[in-house]
């Protein structure tokens, strides 16, 4: 691998840490900022004021900021994502099956949603300004539209009312096999392969349309190569880089952006355990939440620019 080409990844991966370090700090902060009084929420506003004292020195609330924060980030860095102050339960244990259980509903909306996207895009780019390309934009387009609670609603009714196929509730637990928990959370995966599809379809369109535009997609017209042929082989490697960006921004929002959707199903994962911490004023676990989020999603764009940095030709094979 040319050096250029590994200097321009460890750049990148070197500034996507130290914006997860920038992003840590901005996280530790929005908490701190959050109206109330943690003592006060975990004890009642019918606590004295010795009680109220006693418990933020237990906690380390009176400590300063700064000083809360680099023993916070230390603690992260080992491991250790500290304790719920609710309940003194431990987060990372807490958190743990919880986040499987979001990594698992965008996995599977991922799997339906990846090469739903990338097969409309190829027949939209096949049959540009046809119509079947106006069907498919048209869509699309439509659904792009929708925020997520009001395709989750059209949803729910449209598939537990008018046609009783689903819960509205989405539930999995342990020991649930693979066909139940794929059944239970049919729903969100819908909503979400319906939030994310447009996105998708609409770049790998355009990037391929862009691509069609080349020389040596002319010669391979002129030697009668067929059509698809043509678009598979030479137009859509060509044209992933750009394809490659947008499917990891949309696999980072369908870990990251759907608090909405799993709130609106009751689906037990990280949005429902984020928003429920939130209303208790439980800061560490608010922030280690935040602090994963940020993780999966800042990975993802460092993964997409490094795939686009490797896919381009000319850093791959130099003069």
């Amino acid at each position: 691998m040319p050096r250029k080409l590994i200097t321009l990844i460890l750049m990148r991966i070197a500034v996507g840490l130290l914006l997860l370090l920038v992003v840590s700090a901005v996280i530790f902060l929005g908490v701190e900022a959050l109206p109330g009084d943690t003592a006060e929420a975990i004890l009642g506003r019918s606590a004295t004021p010795d009680a109220l004292a006693n418990l933020r020195a237990k906690l380390g609330l009176d400590q300063p900021a700064w000083e809360r924060y680099f023993t916070w980030l230390t603690g992260v860095l080992s491991g250790d994502l500290g304790k719920s102050l609710t309940n003194g339960a431990d987060i990372a244990a807490a958190i743990a099956p919880r986040l499987h259980n979001s990594l698992f509903l965008a996995a599977s909306a991922a799997v339906i949603a990846v090469p739903l996207a990338l097969g409309l895009g190829v027949i939209a780019a096949r049959y540009a300004g046809r119509w079947p390309d106006k069907i498919i934009s048209a869509v699309t387009l439509s659904t792009i539209s929708l925020p997520e609670f009001v395709a989750a609603y059209f949803v729910i009714y449209a598939l537990t009312q008018l046609f009783p196929v689903f819960q509205p509730v989405s539930m999995v637990f342990a020991g649930m096999s693979l066909p139940d928990k794929l059944r239970a959370i049919a729903l969100p995966v819908i909503v979400l392969v319906i939030v994310v599809l447009a996105h998708m379809m609409r770049m790998t369109r355009a990037a391929i349309l862009s691509v069609m535009q080349s020389a040596y997609i002319e010669t391979a017209e002129l030697k009668g190569l067929p059509p698809v042929s043509i678009i598979l082989r030479h137009a859509l490697p060509n044209a992933i880089s750009p394809i490659v960006s947008v499917i990891s921004i949309n696999l980072a929002y369908l870990v990251v952006g759907v608090v909405v959707v799993e709130v609106v199903f009751g689906y037990n994962a990280m949005g429902q355990f984020l928003v429920d911490h939130v209303a208790k004023r439980d800061l560490p676990v608010v922030q280690a939440s935040a602090l994963i989020f940020a993780v999966v999603y800042i990975g993802l764009n460092i993964f997409a620019d490094v795939v686009s940095i490797v896919a381009n030709p000319r850093l791959r094979h130099p003069k």
